[in-house]
């Protein structure tokens, strides 16, 4: 078996792979009740409960039993999936998705947090360095005299607490 025939063999075999992984992940894609649990987990239930639409299970919710007929309908009529998204967005407000959309100044949404913890820890790191830099920090500690009481202080202390008193 030649190179070029093992490179043929092993690139069939990453075809035959991919091919079995992106069936693997289309099936159930169109099924109806695949969508509804998918869409379900993507809107909130309108009673201010704060659970999913898919997930709100509390007693006597006037709310979610309506909702799930109006997404079952809207699968049943064929909607696509932004559609039917937009469409509870249009009657029940933005709250009503449980993730804020890409577009738009929703997007600061997204962004603000990771933005926030970029400053934060760029601040840390110059903050840290300037703390590091400061003239003169190491210098005082060494530059005063040993005071002899002091020494026998510390090393008593040393002695009864068993420190070493580099805590």
């Amino acid at each position: 078996m030649g190179a070029s025939a093992s490179f043929s063999f092993w690139m069939r075999a990453v075809q035959a792979l991919a091919l079995a992984v992106a069936v693997c992940f289309s099936l159930g894609a169109t099924d109806a009740s695949s969508r509804f649990n998918n869409l379900g987990h993507r809107l909130m239930c309108t009673c201010g409960c704060a659970q999913l639409l898919g997930e709100c299970n509390h007693v006597g919710c006037p709310e979610s039993g309506r909702e799930r007929d109006e997404l079952s309908a809207g699968i049943a009529a064929g909607k696509s999936d932004k559609e039917i998204l937009d469409s509870f967005a249009a009657k029940y407000g933005a709250t009503v998705l449980a993730a804020p959309t890409t577009e738009g100044f929703n997007l600061v949404a997204w962004i603000a947090p990771f933005a926030v913890l970029a400053a934060a820890l760029l601040g840390t790191f110059l903050l840290v360095r300037r703390w590091a830099n400061v003239p003169g920090a190491k210098t005082q500690a060494s530059a005063q005299p040993s005071d002899p009481a002091t020494d026998a202080l510390k090393e008593k202390i040393r002695r009864e607490t068993g420190s070493d008193g580099g805590f």
